[in-house]
């Protein structure tokens, strides 16, 4: 793992409400983008897009635990949401709206599968998808018998890593943005992030400005 002191964390700025987004017009522009540019997202766009994803919306959830805007199976909130840029990786901790530093370095490569890299290679932001299995396991909410059940947490931890990225398709189409949601290098990301046994790579997601194309 690259030492993470190389970085430190980033407080993110308080996400802010657009209102000019309505939510049907986001349904009309939502689409997959793989042609991404290199520009950097504005740090208050990176705090909206990541408090779209899985921020905390309100104090009082399920079980006495803050909710989020993406429900978990018994909200156990086992999806944790990684920010690979340029300068490293970070953590993004929505109870504290800020990110934890991981790995310095750009991993961003990393968040592709092999034959996926020549395509979106200069995207500023990669999300990476980890769940956390012991969190289903211990969570403080219901304990249905099927949360020790291999098969049915994949089956959890599958949907509610679709509904986080289903915010954030919806958040890029309200913002002009692009996103993309793909496979990823799981093996080499799971060692370059440090992850515990209990914790497993699953998708990343591409985001980033529509790159602009070049009239002939």
């Amino acid at each position: 793992m690259t030492n993470p002191e190389a970085l430190r964390a980033v407080q993110l700025p308080l996400p802010t409400n657009d209102p000019g987004a309505s939510v049907f017009s986001a349904l009309q522009q939502r689409k997959t983008t793989r042609e991404i540019g290199a520009t950097p997202l504005p740090m208050q766009l990176l705090s909206n897009l990541l408090w779209a994803a899985c921020g905390v919306n309100r104090t009082a959830g399920p079980f006495g635990v803050p909710g989020r805007t993406a429900a978990s199976a018994s909200n156990s909130q086992e999806i944790d949401l990684y920010v690979a840029v340029k300068e490293g990786v970070y953590l993004y901790d929505a109870f504290n709206n800020l990110l934890a530093p991981i790995a310095a370095g750009d991993l961003r490569a990393s968040a592709m599968t092999p034959g996926q890299r020549g395509i979106d290679a200069k995207a500023p932001v990669q999300l990476i998808y980890v769940v956390d299995v012991h969190r289903l396991t211990h969570t403080a909410g219901f304990q249905e018998p099927g949360l020790h059940d291999p098969e049915v947490q994949k089956s959890y931890y599958y949907v509610d890593t679709g509904l986080i990225a289903g915010n954030v398709h919806l958040f890029a189409a309200a913002q002009g943005l692009a996103a993309w949601f793909h496979n990823c290098d799981k093996a080499g990301l799971a060692k370059s992030l440090g992850l515990r046994p209990e914790q497993r790579v699953l998708f990343a997601q591409s985001v980033g400005y529509p790159e602009k194309k070049i009239a002939e």
